[in-house]
């Protein structure tokens, strides 16, 4: 516990060009022979350097589980999708459901657009961040800001739908369930939490078989309807209202932006493996491309799939009754293997929060590390974890489910802007970066970029109006709002930096006079222990205890005084006085006195505590080392340095 005396000295290492040529002949001659040594068999640190990364490497994500932690939000969006299609198209009538299958084509055309030009984003910037990344490089730091804005808002409202569209589906199922849909709501994101707390390729092993199943269910449902000629089952859809519009109307370029704006909201994810790059084995880069590759094709497969069986059975949107369950009644009849995809979607919906628990975090570090976020969103814990980001995601993410209810009507109209806006900037900062790079095909990436910001932006208006009064409007003020607060923490940052004058060279430090208060309340081995660091620490150590008016006080004050006279460590003890029953503030008026009156001298606070062996014994702790130590910082510039002394299990 003791410290050694400054008097005795301490071993240390000083670099002086006054040191004698035959010692610096001999570390030359050492140092030399390190080296041909660590040449020869490998130096300790560069084992050691391996074996960190290869820990690391066990905590980050190949391709199949990069799919199962990142995709899970553009998966389980075949599952409202094709439905939002067809209900906007359903206000035409039959002649309006004929157009699904074209509005799902130009979906799946924007979709390899976007695929395509995220592959790039993750090779221009592997550092992940997405359009975050590619605004900050080529648009500036405010269309950096509002990319990074739109991502934070489209992540946490991904978290909050799709853990009610999840519970939604099992209240379905089971309808005396459906009071209690918040609290399962509340449950479900804890689970999802508390696996992404171990660490973002735990999740993805967890979530990797309901992936697997949710996948084949789709395309086992795709395969054996596209060879019937007809639905061998109707019973899901039948006792239940049509929401078919009566008299078809003219299908105008309105309904048919409309339609497709709201089928869009099956891209959304599509993003997050550009966001989280670093979260890749090496090769990172060709880890997350061939990612992205596999999950746009599988999306645009199923996407495609499904609505040529909405076109080829002629399906009509009804209350109460999903349209991918027509679908799998349609194709695989009223039977067990409905049922299978019905539970299949359920969990992939409520699961499909964790795309958000993979992306989010990485854009949080980069944001922190741009001080636009505190700097604790940058750190990680020894599972390669942000948990800072997955925390605060989870209980902003627990505040909507309360808002809304578990209800996901009321979260869907805000839902998908914010996923738009950042594909539109994206995709424009993807043009301007290969109008300066200039490398072969150069004109048809452009091309291809430009082409899909401009049939995102087009979404992004077209779902902001139609779905404006709605709600949208909270995401068009929430917007701004963050990124005022983005600026607001970068600018106390700066201010921060020119109070420590960061980036320039400080003045050379010098040696203070140092004095030593030590608050104590009796004798023990702590106080012993306590004027020990102290004599090694400072030049002038004080003991100083607090004295109250009260009779019992003033016995227990001249008690400590003729125990202390008769101890004689060498040391003054100073007695305060105080009016009330306080213990911190003074001490804090002592010590801002005794820095007025010494001038030069650095004071320092050493307050001693007991460490105890187990926690619950800290409840008997009476907190009076917490109490200086706030009032000390508030009210002083002293130092202050808190002693722990453990006891011993037999204590």
């Amino acid at each position: 516990m003791s410290m050694s005396s400054k008097d005795q000295g301490s071993p240390a290492v000083v670099a002086s060009d006054e040191e004698p040529p035959d010692t610096r002949a001999a570390a030359l001659a050492v140092s030399s022979a390190r080296e041909r040594a660590e040449a020869e068999h490998g130096s300790p640190h560069t084992a050691e350097h391996e074996q960190t990364a290869e820990h690391d490497s066990r905590h980050k994500l190949t391709t199949v589980t990069g799919l199962a932690a990142l995709s899970l939000d553009a998966m389980a969006s075949v599952a409202y999708g094709p439905e939002a299609i067809v209900l906007v198209l359903a206000a035409a009538g039959a002649h309006g459901l004929g157009f699904t299958l074209p509005v799902t084509l130009a979906i799946a055309a924007l979709l390899a657009v976007l695929v395509a030009s995220y592959r790039q984003v993750i090779a221009a910037f592997p550092d992940g961040g997405g359009s975050y990344a590619v605004a900050k490089t080529h648009l500036g730091k405010r269309t950096s800001l509002v990319a990074a804005a739109s991502l934070v808002l489209d992540y946490i409202l991904n978290v909050a739908v799709a853990v009610t569209a999840g519970v939604a589906a099992l209240t379905s199922a089971f309808p005396g369930l459906y009071d209690t849909r918040l609290w399962l709501c509340l449950a479900v994101l804890v689970l999802i939490t508390g696996v992404n707390l171990r660490g973002i390729v735990e999740s993805a092993r967890v979530f990797i078989v309901p992936t697997v199943v949710f996948v084949l269910a789709i395309l086992t449902l795709i395969v054996v309807g596209l060879l019937r000629s007809a639905p061998v089952s109707t019973e899901a859809s039948a006792g239940h209202a049509s929401v078919l519009a009566d008299n078809a109307t003219t299908v105008g370029a309105l309904m048919l932006l409309k339609a497709f704006a709201s089928g869009c909201s099956a891209l959304t994810g599509v993003e997050a493996i550009a966001n989280a790059v670093p979260s890749f084995r090496a090769p990172a880069v060709r880890r997350a491309q061939r990612t992205e590759i596999a999950l746009g094709a599988l999306l645009g497969v199923m996407l495609i799939g499904l609505s040529v069986l909405i076109s080829r059975f002629h399906l009509k949107p009804v209350e109460g009754v999903t349209v991918l369950a027509q679908l799998a009644d349609a194709s695989l009849g009223h039977n067990w293997a409905f049922y299978v995809i019905q539970f299949a979607t359920m969990t992939l919906l409520a699961l499909s929060a964790n795309t958000s628990f993979g992306g989010l975090p990485v854009l949080l570090k980069l944001l922190a590390r741009d001080n636009y976020l505190p700097h604790v969103f940058g750190l990680k814990a020894d599972r390669q974890v942000h948990r800072h980001g997955v925390l605060a995601l989870a209980a902003v993410s627990a505040l909507l489910l309360v808002f809304s209810g578990g209800d996901t009507n009321t979260l869907v109209p805000l839902f998908a802007i914010g996923v738009f806006v950042g594909f539109t900037i994206a995709q424009t900062g993807m043009v301007i970066h290969w109008r300066e790079q200039r490398g072969p095909g150069w004109r048809g990436k452009a091309l291809l970029n430009g082409f899909g910001a401009l049939l995102t932006g087009v979404s992004a208006v077209v779902v902001t109006a139609t779905k404006f009064h709605d709600g949208a409007w909270l995401i068009v003020v929430a917007l701004p709002l963050l990124v005022l607060c983005f600026e607001a923490v970068h600018r106390a940052y700066g201010r921060i930096g020119d109070a420590l004058g960061l980036g320039r060279v400080p003045e050379a430090p010098h040696r203070e006079h140092s004095l030593v208060v030590v608050p104590v309340s009796g004798l023990s081995r702590l106080t012993s222990e306590a004027l020990t660091a102290a004599a090694s620490l400072g030049d002038e150590v004080l003991a100083v205890t607090v004295t109250y008016q009260d009779p019992e006080d003033q016995e227990a004050a001249a008690a400590l005084r003729r125990d202390w006279e008769l101890w004689n460590p060498g040391v003054d003890l100073l007695e305060v006085p105080s009016a009330t029953r306080t213990v911190g503030r003074p001490v804090a008026a002592l010590v801002q006195r005794l820095a007025e009156q010494r001038p030069g001298t650095r004071v320092t606070v050493l307050i001693p505590e007991v460490e105890p062996t187990r926690l619950w014994q800290r409840l008997l702790q009476n907190q009076r080392g917490a109490v200086v130590a706030h009032a000390v910082r508030r009210d002083t510039d002293a130092v202050i340095c808190r002693l722990r002394f453990r006891l011993t299990a037999a204590a």
